[in-house]
């Protein structure tokens, strides 16, 4: 897939420089050399099953492998699901504290918020992965300095200023967008990042989104009850709104969502992930971050702990890679003129 450095996309779609993510290799066994004769423990906490969380940390022990930390050899890995039910992670991290981990791993933001309750300010080297707003969950200040606690990482979103330009370039003369999402703390930083954003820049204050909250359900399928339950507000936004954007939580991440936004609505829907377009799930468009490039920065600062640096020598990180995929076919539904740099950045992420 091809996909472009955060840092570079504010120049907004005319000169950014592409590369291309190749996954570290898995080497085998006995081609790589033991680091010495400890067995590190590494315990992952994810949120739930299924993306953005499996292909995070598919990455990141594909990484750490590539490091030289094999599972069965000099590395020792306990893998554990919260069901996105922050009191559920909280007894997990606390049944498991009596093992004596060098590092625990937390995904998504409800592991993050049991680890916050369970963890902060303790000896315990914390390393998150794509929860949406690390900083208000309170477990680091901001992405520039160093972590005033025991946690650093790697949070998930892409920056709003960047998927709003997005979405005005495919869709210049859209104005009215309808923003469904769970009621829960990532939403809610994402919905207040928004509303910062067309309050503050005048390159935005045309626009427009209509927010609807859907009550949370947890649990694994969890999405598929709050999506159920936004098929009224669909149909309420729909004679009002342009298009549709997928939110940053549970429902954005995964299937259903996209998939009854597109059979109940005739607006376009913008999404969250690759899937969203390239799995047909129901998106037109989609500007993502990698969950390769998540799981290889968090793999990076996991190795340096187990290398003996201080968690607060590692400075939180934004993913550093971004990608565009786009749904030709939906586009035409739409009546949306695609413009030829997005098909460039998109590449091979192009439904036909």
């Amino acid at each position: 897939m091809r996909i472009w450095r955060s840092s570079t996309f504010w120049i907004l779609l005319l000169n950014i420089t592409f590369v291309v993510t190749l996954g570290t290799q898995r080497i085998s066994a006995g081609d790589i050399p033991t680091k010495d004769a400890k067995v590190y423990k590494l315990l992952i906490l994810d949120s739930q099953k299924g993306n953005p969380y499996d292909e995070v940390r598919a990455s990141l022990l594909n990484a750490i492998e590539g490091y030289g930390y094999v599972e069965g050899r000099n590395l020792k890995t306990t893998i554990r699901f919260s069901g996105n039910d922050i009191k559920k992670g909280e007894r997990i991290l606390n049944e498991e504290l009596k093992n004596s981990y060098d590092v625990i791993f937390v995904g998504g933001t409800a592991a993050t918020i049991s680890a916050r309750n369970t963890l902060y300010g303790k000896t315990q080297p914390v390393v998150f992965g794509s929860p949406t707003d690390p900083s208000g969950i309170g477990v680091i200040k901001d992405f520039s300095s160093r972590p005033r606690a025991n946690f650093t990482g790697v949070c998930y979103p892409v920056p709003v200023k960047a998927r709003l330009q997005f979405i005005r370039r495919l869709m210049p003369k859209a104005k009215t967008f309808g923003l469904i999402y769970a009621d829960m703390s990532q939403s809610h930083s994402y919905r207040r990042w928004i509303e910062e954003l067309l309050k503050n820049d005048p390159d935005f204050k045309d626009i427009k989104i209509m927010f609807m909250p859907v009550p949370l359900v947890t649990g694994e399928d969890g999405d598929k009850a709050m999506v159920e339950n936004s098929k009224k507000y669909i149909q309420q936004l729909d004679p009002k709104v342009d298009a549709y954007i997928k939110p940053c939580d549970q429902m954005g991440t995964r299937r259903n969502f996209a998939q009854v936004v597109y059979k109940t609505s005739r607006k376009p829907l913008i999404g969250l992930v690759k899937d969203d377009v390239m799995d047909k799930w129901g998106a037109t468009a989609t500007l993502y971050p990698s969950h390769e490039s998540i799981g290889n920065q968090a793999a990076r600062m996991i190795k340096e702990l187990f290398e003996g640096k201080k968690v607060g020598d590692i400075i939180p990180e934004w993913p550093r890679k971004y990608g565009v995929a786009v749904d030709l076919q939906k586009a035409r539904r739409f009546g949306l003129d695609v413009p030829v740099e997005l098909l460039q950045m998109a590449g091979e992420n192009i439904v036909r």
